[in-house]
């Protein structure tokens, strides 16, 4: 018996030692393969950079970057990521990056009278810079769809921030996360502390967008709560990092009566329970009401010392800026205010080609007209005839 408990103890610190070998390996790898990733984005923009020299001083084309694509292919035939195409996406990253530090600093503290910092090309700076954590595929898709610098700067961050994919940063690119995180209407400035309310306000956004339910603009709104809890994972991914589900139709019960919040979440970044009312319609004054009772509910029953005070966002559609402002001013509990879309709304320049049901109507009017036309010529010879 001592014997097999000795030996069951051998095997135990066996099993942990091997356990813990696996994990320095694990991380051993990943290192490696970060390491890697940075070398090969620091050796992409010095190649983009050379090309970019040659072309001002010696006016190099096209044509020479295919013939340089083929000699560097020619020496280096089992390295991939050297054809032509590639060789002028590093030339279009070194010249959207004319140094690697650029984005270890905001990028409002990049420029110094209207001129930008000199590059400290060290190799510690290139590889401390978050440019090198992204991968080769990041940084091409973001050059293709993100022309702005200070747009694509965003998304890196986020993008690094998040532990985004690919498929996933192209999905908040083409959601115009840029244009709809922090828009929504709020108290958080006069509510929160200065630190804190800045937090919550990049974590609201306006509009949310609900497309993925495939829903139309006459659904109630306990079908809008249900879809989106039938849709969980996308409407997490729509709410953006941090938030835990907590419920959907929260029971409270206050003085023997009961009422049920929409949906409740908690935000482990900002340590806060967050309330969602959804309303189908336009915003009430009233509304703002509820949310501040739910809010100081959640605070008084739910609430630990430990977590700081809740957050309500009521979802609406087109809400009035001037009539949220006047609902919410004066209230205590931090509330925000925010619009959301079930579908998605089409580019200015492709909706204004796009015809009207009314114009459409008009047009298969006056083509039935047309028809009708030789019609009643042929009825009326028949008559004379």
């Amino acid at each position: 018996m001592i014997l097999s408990t000795g030996m069951a103890k051998q095997k135990n610190k066996y099993q942990q030692i091997v356990e813990s070998l696996k994990e320095k390996i694990r991380l051993s790898r990943m290192q490696a393969t970060t390491q890697v990733n940075h070398l090969l984005i620091k050796t992409y923009w010095e190649i983009g950079t050379t090309i970019l020299q040659q072309e001002k001083e010696e006016g190099w084309g096209a044509g020479v970057v295919a013939n340089l694509a083929a000699d560097l292919k020619a020496a280096f035939p089992d390295m991939k990521g050297l054809s032509q195409r590639n060789l002028t996406y590093m030339r279009n990253f070194a010249a959207a990056y004319p140094c690697f530090p650029i984005l270890q600093a905001p990028l409002a503290k990049l420029t110094v009278a209207g001129k930008r910092k000199q590059a400290d090309n060290t190799a510690s700076s290139i590889l401390q810079a978050p440019l090198a954590k992204l991968s080769w595929y990041h940084h091409i898709t973001l050059l293709d769809k993100v022309k702005d610098e200070k747009e694509r700067v965003f998304y890196i961050y986020k993008t690094i921030e998040n532990g985004w994919s690919r498929n996933v940063m192209v999905h908040q690119v083409e959601s115009r996360l840029y244009k709809r995180q922090g828009k929504a209407i709020t108290n958080f400035k006069h509510t929160l502390l200065p630190l804190q309310s800045d937090l919550a306000n990049e974590m609201v956004k306006s509009p949310y967008l609900f497309d993925f339910l495939g829903l139309g603009d006459e659904v109630q709104e306990r079908e809008l709560e249900k879809a989106l809890i039938q849709h969980i994972k996308k409407f997490m991914l729509e709410l953006g990092k941090g938030f835990a589900y907590v419920g959907n139709q929260y029971n409270l019960q206050v003085e023997g009566d009961e009422y049920f919040l929409d949906l409740l979440f908690y935000n482990y970044l900002l340590h806060r329970f967050v309330v969602f009312e959804l309303k189908v319609g336009e915003f009430k004054p009233e509304y703002a009401g509820k949310l501040n009772f739910y809010i100081n509910t959640i605070d008084g029953q739910i609430k630990t010392e430990s977590h700081q005070p809740t957050i309500g966002i009521l979802l609406c559609k087109t809400p009035n800026k001037t009539v949220v402002k006047y609902a919410l001013q004066g209230m205590d509990t931090p509330i925000g205010v925010a619009e959301y879309q079930l579908t998605r709304t089409l580019p200015r320049q492709l909706k204004s080609g796009i015809p009207s049901i009314a114009e459409l109507e008009a047009e298969m009017n006056k083509g039935y007209k047309q028809l009708k036309k030789p019609v009643k010529k042929k009825k009326s010879v028949k008559k004379k005839k």
